[in-house]
């Protein structure tokens, strides 16, 4: 069977997890191909929240084999803390269940302080996990890889190595203390000798994967906005979260792939720094944003921060689905816009007196447009328990077709609410 690839067409955090969730119910293999732990999967399993990072959110299927692809980069202390995070929620995490490419980078100490340095210095509003310090070793030629776990000894002196290199630029360029070269080397050499059962040639495991039949899941992390070619440069991520990322993040032929879905939500959110044409302030801010008190708010996985908020921008969305060659939408938090007399939906974007259709990929163009909203009636139902699409409130249904318009893609997913079975398939709606 060919691969389904599932990707953010937004800026992130748009519920990719429960998406990915959903369609690993199918799958035989869940395969992660690009970013690092900074990604940040929240999935509602009965009354418990499970946060995922790295590990492939095929984890909670017993049926799948879950793999880290070679276009991750993978902090090996805290993926065991997230191994353990899951396995205390009663999910086993094992060899068997979990490989890891042998070419995938490490994320180093190291990596770490720079990262957190540079962003002291003033940064971009990156999560400080280490990942772009990691991904600029990858291209620079001086990056290690996860398959020198394979000799614990062998891969301390690496990291070793690495982090004495590290030092000299904390110290001189940052006037950063240095990290303990000992402790480093130890603690990642104690990390090795626990997870190189879990090293393999992925890129060989899929092909024969397909060459059998089996049916592929690809999960991105991050989303098409956040790209390093095609996104907000320099507001964006280290790696590539659109479909040219899964060719190079896993080893598969572009042929291999038949089914994209892009995952986006009824609004838009972005975290960090850049521009955000539709970003609201005050009042509907805070309603579309919530409280923090439940997971289904808009704050962080990983960092817990609040995100930034906005009305749903369909010309980034239409580019989005434009570029990875979108072949069906998931829409998520539809019940979020409940009770809304009107919801705003930017159809077009105006910039020093012209009307642009287009998404500008020049940044200073973008932080200048300003939205051309459409108004479009609201809901007062709660539509939570809605698990029809001809139950769905009449002004629900017509936001929904109006985004599948816009877009350019059919809307084959609806989620109206955080719990696992807050979905619904849909045939296929576009207008």
């Amino acid at each position: 069977m060919p691969i389904t690839v599932l990707l953010g067409v937004q800026w992130g955090d748009e519920g990719k997890g429960r998406i990915t969730d959903a369609l690993a119910a199918e799958a035989d293999i869940v395969a992660r191909y690009n970013g690092g732990d900074n990604a940040g999967h929240s999935i509602t399993v009965g009354q418990s929240v499970v946060r995922l990072h790295l590990v492939p959110s095929g984890i909670f299927h017993a049926r799948c084999l879950n793999i880290i692809g070679n276009g991750t980069v993978v902090n090996p202390v805290n993926l065991l803390k997230e191994i353990a995070e899951i396995r205390a929620a009663g999910i086993e995490v094992s060899p068997a269940r979990l490989r890891i490419s042998r070419a995938a980078h490490v994320i180093l100490p190291g990596h770490l302080a720079l990262d957190a340095a540079r962003e002291a210095q003033g940064g971009i509003g990156t999560t400080q996990r280490g990942i772009g310090p990691a991904y600029s070793d990858k291209a620079a030629r001086v990056g290690i890889r996860a398959g020198a776990m394979d000799d614990p000894e062998a891969f301390a002196a690496m990291v070793r190595a690495h982090t004495e290199r590290v030092n000299r630029v904390l110290t001189h360029e940052f006037d950063r203390p240095p990290l303990d070269v000992e402790a480093a080397a130890a603690s990642y050499a104690e990390a090795a000798a626990q997870l190189r059962a879990y090293l393999d040639d992925t890129t060989h495991l899929l092909r024969e994967a397909l060459r059998a039949g089996k049916h592929v899941l690809a999960e991105g992390a991050q989303a098409a906005l956040l790209d390093l070619d095609h996104g907000t440069y320099p507001f964006v991520t280290a790696s590539s979260p659109t479909i040219g990322g899964v060719m190079t993040g896993l080893g598969v032929p572009p042929q291999a792939i038949s089914r994209v879905v892009g995952v986006a939500k009824a609004f838009t959110t972005r975290v960090g720094g850049g521009p955000f044409v539709t970003e609201l302030q005050g009042e509907m801010a805070l309603r579309l944003r919530g409280t923090g008190a439940n997971p289904w708010d808009e704050y962080g996985a990983t960092t817990g921060r609040p995100r930034r908020v906005g009305w749903l921008d369909a010309v980034a969305l239409r580019y989005a689905v434009w570029i990875n060659g979108v072949t069906e939408l998931a829409l998520t938090k539809l019940d979020v816009l409940s009770g809304l007399p009107e919801i705003n939906v930017c159809v077009a974007y105006r910039y020093k007196g012209r009307v642009l259709e287009d998404f500008p990929q020049d940044t200073a163009i973008l932080k200048a447009c300003e939205p051309i909203y459409e108004t479009l009636p609201g809901w007062s139902e709660d539509i939570r328990g809605v698990r029809a699409w001809h139950a769905l409130p009449a002004n629900a249904r017509a936001f929904v077709q109006r985004v599948a318009q816009l877009a350019g893609a059919p809307v084959r997913l609806l989620s109206t609410g955080p719990a696992r079975d807050q979905m619904m398939w849909l045939e296929g709606v576009q207008s």
